[in-house]
């Protein structure tokens, strides 16, 4: 066929070096850039038979997060903007990884299992973050959706969330929003100044936000938007990608793993600073106290404001909708106790991995979910946004009428198909200031627990099996029993393991009433790993 010819032909422009294998995991792919052409060029292959597929838009993102500068990756989006069904995960690895003479065969075969009609349209909608590399390794994505015949639109530089933002809008004919950045812009801005319209005398400091771009495509949509929104947010911009490096010394991760501010930050006391990473699909916020000590308010605090907010709002307008929070094993024990126990809010535990939390909190009216890492979103159900609207367009009483209207001004600033940095700052900023909340009233709804995480090399990751969702080990035998016997020792403790995604490594997260408690207990779990697990090198001691 004259189509596979042209796969061929263009192929050899992107050839796919030797017994480089890579997997397409919970990020996509992610590695040096050098090593991305050709599976970006497959990637536009396998795009275009997914939009065949499902005859719908599908969405590939050009982006490497928060790594460093000179990595990059790709993700796909499937119709609604969520990330690719697993199964298609199988098939971007299989494609990926297919030496140069069996591409058509392995082309063909995912052709054949999903019983594909080459005829079919398809179209695919392509974006890049700032990365030197993106523009050469985006043109490849390109390259490969035109080779099957596909239609692609090129969005040129926008964050991760936006391009799923496309995605979902085209496939909903508009009703989502319009398909276009300006319309991205235009929906959450007037829905942020709508919510915060009536918040009487707001002063420019409670409107003033710090925010660190990490020097990625997150610093240049805010600039962008800034104009939007200046009504009821003032922002000062670091890291805005005109003189520092991507995510070195910046970002949503620097500033969670190192547990400080950025490095070109001046924080003044108590005010209010948040970060995103590299592609802007996280957020973390943060402040200095009059000690001069770090406080940082991650993915839990950020949940719990937002659940927090939502279940007063549906009380008030007498609207009974199940809501629940989703969380990691890695959630701080703190916010689920204080979530359970004071807020009655439903809370689940599942698997690290956002595509993960995106499916549980589907089953909920309203799902709040949030990695620790400040990744997600809520989603509602089109139940529960039909009945919020019912209610608006009803002759109600003023007070269920009035708290109608913010459930539906908050549905329309979430950005529903993933996490989204700017749309999860402006939630946050918007219930701040409509509860009159400062940032350390915010922060102490409740004290997270000291925690510490460790890793430690093994020879083969695949020894650690897991259970309830990656709290307790399965095997290697008797690591589960250790683990249960060295949380006894400290008051508040919780420890568990598991397995790297990507490297032999285990990663084990302990937390207890007191710093050193938590430090001392993941050092005696990380100690059982070694010797049960077939721990490689020295012993482990204690990693700052």
């Amino acid at each position: 066929m004259a189509q596979f010819q042209e796969v061929t032909q263009k192929s050899m422009q992107h050839p796919k070096p030797k017994g480089l294998d890579l997997q397409y995991g919970t990020a996509g792919f992610r590695d040096n850039a050098q090593h991305l052409d050709h599976i970006m060029f497959r990637m536009g292959l396998l795009a275009t038979l997914r939009s065949k597929k499902t005859k719908a838009t599908i969405g590939v993102m050009v982006t490497a997060s928060h790594n460093p500068e000179e990595d990059n990756g790709v993700k796909l989006i499937d119709p609604m903007g969520e990330m690719v069904t697993p199964a298609w995960e199988v098939y971007a690895t299989q494609l990926a990884n297919a030496e140069e003479e069996d591409l058509l065969t392995a082309l063909k075969d995912i052709i054949e299992r999903e019983g594909i009609n080459l005829a079919e349209e398809a179209n695919v909608f392509v974006g890049k973050d700032t990365r030197s590399s993106s523009a050469s390794l985006s043109q490849a994505v390109l390259d490969g959706v035109s080779a099957l015949g596909g239609h692609s639109k090129d969005y040129g530089l926008v964050t991760t969330p936006q391009l799923h933002y496309m995605v979902c809008c085209q496939n909903t004919q508009g009703r989502y929003g319009e398909a276009t950045v300006e319309g991205y812009y235009n929906k959450l801005s007037q829905a942020f100044l709508q919510l915060t319209s009536d918040v009487p005398n707001r002063t420019d400091d409670q409107k003033h936000l710090v925010v660190d771009g990490a020097n990625g495509i997150g610093a240049l949509k805010i600039r962008e938007m800034e104009g939007h929104i200046k009504k009821g947010l003032q922002i000062s911009l670091f890291n805005d990608g005109t003189g520092g490096k991507l995510n070195y010394q910046c970002g949503a991760d620097f500033v969670k793993v190192q547990q400080k501010a950025p490095a070109d930050i001046k924080m003044n006391v108590g005010e209010r600073c948040c970060s995103f990473d590299g592609d802007a699909d996280r957020i973390v916020y943060y402040y200095s106290d009059t000690e001069g000590r770090f406080h940082l308010l991650d993915g839990d605090k950020i949940a719990t404001l937002i659940s927090t907010f939502l279940k007063e709002l549906l009380t008030q307008a007498g609207l009974n909708l199940k809501i629940a929070v989703v969380q990691t094993a890695y959630a701080n024990g703190s916010s689920t106790h204080y979530l359970e126990d004071t807020m009655k809010v439903i809370v689940r535990c599942t698997k690290t991995g956002v595509k993960h939390l995106h499916h549980a909190a589907q089953e909920f009216d309203i799902g709040v979910y949030f990695e620790a890492n400040g990744h997600g979103t809520v989603l509602f159900s089109k139940a529960a946004e039909e009945k919020i609207q019912q209610l608006v367009d009803s002759s109600s009483s003023d007070e269920r009428r009035s708290a109608a209207i913010l459930l539906h001004n908050t549905v329309n600033l979430i950005n529903q198909t993933v996490g989204d940095a700017i749309s999860d700052m402006l939630i946050i900023e918007a219930i701040l200031a409509i509860k009159g909340m400062t940032v350390q009233q915010w922060d102490a709804i409740y004290t997270d627990l000291p925690n510490r995480q460790l890793k430690v090399k093994v020879s083969d990751r695949r020894v650690i099996d897991t259970t309830d969702a990656e709290r307790r080990t399965v095997s290697p035998a008797g690591l589960q029993g250790a683990i249960d016997s060295l949380v006894k020792k400290y008051r508040k403790a919780r420890s568990f393991v598991r397995p790297s995604g990507t490297e032999d490594v285990v990663r084990v997260y302990a937390e207890a009433e007191t710093q050193e408690s938590a430090d001392a207990l993941a050092n005696e779990v990380s100690l059982a790993v070694y010797r049960l697990a077939g721990g490689v090198g020295d012993e482990p001691k204690l990693l700052q």
